[in-house]
C-alpha cells in the first residue's frame, strides 16, 4: 500500500450523544438531528446551499475500536459474521463515515442537519451535495 494522506477537519458534529454506545446505528433511520459546526473561515463555502438540500457529510469514526474485518451485521450475533466491507461497521481500516443527510437550517457557519448519528465532537471531513441522477446508479430503483 501507498502511503496514506492525512485530512484536516472542516469541522465539527455537535450533537446530544455523548456516548459512543447511545449512538444509533443509522442516523437516517432513527432521524436524528444534528448540528455541524463548519470552520468559521470555511463559511463562505456553503454558499448555494438551502433548507431541504440533500447533502454527504463525511466524518472521521475518531472514537472507533480496532479494526475488525468479520463482523456480525449490525453486532447482530444472530446473523453470520461478514466481511468488514460488506457492512457499513465504524472498525474500518480507514474509519471514515459517510452519510446522506437532509439540511434542516444554515445559520452562518452552523447546518442543522437530520440524519446524522455522530457523537458530539466527532470531527468532519468533508460536505457534498447529492445529486439526482449521479447518486443514484442509473436505471435502478430503491
Amino acid at each position: 500500500m501507498s502511503q496514506a494522506a492525512s485530512f484536516q477537519p472542516i469541522g465539527v458534529v455537535r450533537s446530544a450523544l455523548d456516548d459512543l454506545d447511545a449512538a444509533p446505528s443509522q442516523g437516517p433511520e432513527a432521524g436524528t438531528t444534528a448540528v455541524i459546526e463548519l470552520d468559521p473561515a470555511l463559511a463562505e463555502g456553503l454558499q448555494g446551499l438551502t433548507p431541504g438540500r440533500w447533502l454527504w457529510v463525511l466524518c472521521h469514526f475518531d472514537r472507533a475500536k480496532q479494526v475488525k474485518l468479520k463482523v456480525h451485521p449490525r453486532g447482530d450475533r444472530s446473523r453470520p459474521q461478514t466481511g468488514l466491507f460488506s457492512t457499513r461497521s465504524p472498525h474500518r481500516v480507514n474509519p471514515i463515515s459517510l452519510t446522506l443527510v437532509r439540511l434542516e437550517a444554515l445559520e452562518g457557519n452552523r447546518l442543522t442537519v437530520r440524519g446524522l448519528e455522530m457523537v458530539d465532537g466527532t470531527p468532519v471531513l468533508d460536505l457534498k451535495p447529492w445529486v439526482a441522477g449521479i447518486d443514484q446508479p442509473r436505471g435502478e430503483q430503491e
